[in-house]
């Protein structure tokens, strides 16, 4: 039995370093983990995201469509997009704060979240959909680049990660995050229920 995660969002969000976090957490408990990533235009705003394959039977690291358990969105219109990955009756996990693309800026356009979470929250293919308002969340933290680890931790703390506990997490954390930022990701990690 494998566990298919799809994180998503755009360049700056951290959504590598959580795919990595969730990988260092499966490694540390045994499990075989596969991973991919796309980044293209990451460092100038682009799309961004991660397949996530943990378990025995994983043979491939790209999930396809139809497959991913959960799909950790760091950005709402990016979330939408991947939709195509997640198996009827998987769960998602976005943030509301929209990230207007650079072509949407220069056109003009009105972009908006809460079209995009809308939306989600009309599809009967989501069993669980939890929509966390990540510019309060930032706001009480005290760090826009905390917004990857609130919604990591609502992912871990609702069970959504298999076999990888919230604890799993930080320890993984205080391994691969650089000392003086630990508290702070910790802080973030906890901040969802």
């Amino acid at each position: 039995m494998s566990t298919n995660i799809v994180l998503c969002g755009v360049g700056g969000q951290g959504t590598v370093l959580a795919s990595k976090l969730v990988a260092a957490a499966a490694m540390n408990k045994g499990m075989k983990v596969m991973s991919a990533e796309t980044i293209g235009m990451a460092q100038k705003g682009g799309s961004v995201f991660s397949h996530l394959r943990i378990g025995d039977d994983v043979v491939s690291p790209l999930i396809g469509e139809g497959e991913a358990d959960l799909i950790i969105g760091f950005e709402p219109s990016e979330t939408v997009r991947m939709l195509p990955f997640l198996k009827k009756g998987g769960a998602v996990i976005t943030s509301d704060r929209p990230v207007m693309p650079v072509t949407a800026a220069l056109v003009g356009s009105d972009y908006k979240g809460s079209d995009m979470t809308d939306y989600l929250r009309s599809l009967d293919i989501i069993s669980s959909l939890k929509v966390v308002d990540t510019e309060k969340a930032v706001k009480d933290i005290g760090n826009p680049k905390a917004m990857n680890m609130i919604l990591l931790g609502a992912a871990s703390k609702n069970g959504f990660l298999g076999n990888i506990t919230h604890q799993d997490i930080i320890e993984a954390m205080k391994a691969k995050v650089k000392p003086e930022f630990v508290e702070m990701n910790i802080r973030a990690l906890e901040y969802v229920d």
